[in-house]
């Protein structure tokens, strides 16, 4: 699965340089990669480790001196000492050092100055050819293989080796613990003992976790910071994508209580963390993207945090990149379906109102590779807003912090977008108010998710796409964040409707509306504003009239749906489906649409 680059730019640091640390992830393709050299003698951290067996090996002629694993507790040091007592200060044959970690993070390595070349996840397709030529051609099999693969060459062939052994590509959950045993292992080489591996299960279910959600001591804590799939951030460790998703999947099909437990515990924890009033706007932010995280909305977790380590630095725009800010806002014109004119016009009259209210998001190389329009609701901004809010201009501009409005989002892949909608979430807990206008009916759904305050339409349809854009709103005071994390968090055992899906809730009560006796039995029953099954049954069929009377296609749909279905004469699905003219697939994704819309509009039960 090497490159050519990869390779290109590895010979040309070894002709150039006579230290280089070849580094990446466990499983990116390293030994491969460095197996191309021609002639390279290869040895263990062991043996280098050993001045009096480097400076034999080191003295010999031919290719490059290969020492792969250096991943041990304290070898990365102790190579370090080595080579300063055989080769300082330059080696007499090229040196290639492979390890997980940068051997710069490590002591004793500054006055070496080893270059670094790193091996990053491979794109998709890659993946996709790699589990072909394996012998995978189910076009299922090779999408699991794809999504658990993340970009990295070894957990695609684990993958792989899944759907050989038997595992249906329908259970990921079985494929991924088949895969993190083999992960486990392979992670041992630079952990001794078994205590730690729980803990890594647990440190990935809440994505990001301090000592006190990883329980266990001091250093057990340790133990985890110093795994190379591990990195710091503001709350803590957090286990790196995609080893991240692959441990959660495999916990969740293991133990699926057990996960949930795990989940609702660091959702409450997070929550009493963020009612502290000497938190700062940083704190807040960070604990509010974790909310979301623990949330376990599928919507949210698919779009805001995909199974793949971030790449981009998102930062305000510099008047040199209008050009790429052009170009970047022409591929989001297009990719939402817009009369691209138009958007034009939109995009030069943000730049020239406030340059820097573009953000872009650039690539490990400084290339931009997404943006983000986000300006700040002012005197000096109003003429570039005013378009896409038109009626709705005046309630949302004013305000002790009018807080700031979001015209466009971009990003070039998945992993670029998601990392920009949580900057721009970041970004609007900074500022206290955060208004959106969009045309997208994704974007509507998310927002709508997110639980942000719809404003209806705008008059025009100015994009030209058929669809006038969507005004919508979310304030994000301090005092109110708790209580917005309250209402995504995962529903814990005991809760309300005893912890059941309030979903499911709703689809049997509709199922029984022409039978009292039977919708008695509901607990939705619980809310306090139905008094009996007839209220119940009354509310429920308002509620789905007026979903499809619903302003936003995708909604009105899913109310038609749920209209036939439940209130219309006795069919099937299939037969609602051929009468509405949808696929199977939209059909169901509709009906399921269509029955959270319905349980998020239910009251508080007592």
């Amino acid at each position: 699965m090497e490159t050519t680059d990869d390779l290109a730019r590895l010979r040309a640091a070894l002709t150039q340089h006579g230290l280089v640390n070849l580094t990446g992830a466990l499983g990116t393709g390293k030994s491969r990669l460095a197996g191309c050299l021609p002639a390279a003698a290869a040895v263990g951290p062991a043996e280098a480790c050993d001045p009096a067996v480097l400076r034999g090996l080191v003295a010999e002629p031919g290719g490059p001196l290969l020492i792969d694993g250096v991943d041990g507790p304290g070898q990365a040091e102790a190579l370090a000492a080595s080579l300063h007592a055989v080769c300082a200060p330059r080696p007499a044959r090229p040196v290639l050092v492979v390890s997980r970690r940068p051997l710069r993070a490590a002591g004793g390595w500054s006055e070496l100055g080893p270059v670094t070349v790193t091996v990053g996840p491979r794109p998709p397709e890659a993946v996709e050819a790699q589990a072909r030529a394996s012998g995978i051609t189910d076009p299922q099999g090779l999408a699991m293989v794809v999504r658990l693969a993340g970009g990295v060459p070894l957990l695609a062939e684990l993958a792989c080796r899944a759907l050989h052994a038997g595992i249906a590509p329908d259970v990921p959950g079985a494929a991924a613990d088949r895969m993190a045993d083999e992960v486990l292992e392979r992670l041992g080489r630079e952990r001794p003992g078994r205590r730690w591996r729980h803990a890594l299960r647990l440190l990935a279910t809440v994505r990001s976790g301090d000592e006190h959600l990883v329980a266990g001591g001091p250093g057990l804590f340790s133990t985890l910071a110093g795994l190379s799939v591990v990195r710091h951030d503001r709350l803590g460790l957090a286990v790196r994508e995609p080893y991240r998703s692959l441990f959660e999947l495999a916990y969740q099909w293991r133990r699926p209580k057990a996960h949930a437990q795990v989940r609702t515990r660091a959702a409450d924890y997070r929550g009493a963390l963020l009612r502290e009033r000497t938190l700062g706007p940083e704190e807040r932010a960070g604990l509010v993207e974790q909310g979301l995280f623990l949330s376990g909305d599928p919507l949210l977790r698919s779009t805001l945090f995909p199974p793949a380590e971030d790449g981009s630095r998102i930062g305000p725009a510099r008047r040199e990149e209008a050009e790429d800010i052009v170009r970047l806002m022409h591929r989001w014109a297009v990719r939402g379906g817009f009369d691209v004119r138009r958007s034009q016009r939109i995009t030069e009259r943000w730049l020239a109102d406030e340059p820097a209210s573009f953000k872009l998001a650039r690539d490990p190389d400084g290339r931009p590779v997404g943006l983000a329009a986000l300006v700040p609701i002012g005197a000096g901004t109003e003429g570039g807003i005013e378009p896409l809010l038109q009626q709705h201009t005046a309630a949302l501009r004013g305000g002790d912090r009018p807080g700031l409005f979001l015209g466009a989002a971009y990003g070039a892949d998945p992993v670029t977008h998601a990392q920009i909608l949580r900057y721009i979430l970041v970004n609007a807990v900074h500022a206290g108010h955060l208004v959106v206008s969009t045309a997208s009916p994704d974007y509507q759904t998310l927002l709508r998710t997110l639980t942000f305050r719809p404003h209806g339409g705008i008059r025009d349809d100015v994009y030209r796409c058929g669809r006038r854009p969507e005004v919508y709103s979310h304030d994000f005071d301090p005092a109110g964040l708790p209580g917005w994390m309250r209402a995504l968090a995962p529903t814990a055992p005991g809760s309300a409707y005893g912890g059941q899906d309030v979903a499911a809730l709703v689809a049997w009560a509709l199922a029984r509306l022409g039978d009292p006796a039977a919708l008695s039995a509901s607990p939705l029953l619980s809310c306090p504003q139905f008094e009996s099954p007839d209220a119940l049954r009354r509310w429920l069929r308002s509620a789905v009239l007026e979903l499809a009377d619903a302003e936003n296609p995708a909604d009105a749909e899913a109310g038609a749906i749920l209209q036939a279905y439940y209130l219309g004469r006795d069919r099937t699905h299939h037969q609602v489906a051929w009468r509405l003219h949808l696929s199977r697939a939209t059909y169901f994704r509709r009906l399921r649409r269509g029955l959270a819309l319905v349980a998020a509009r239910l009251p508080a039960p007592s």
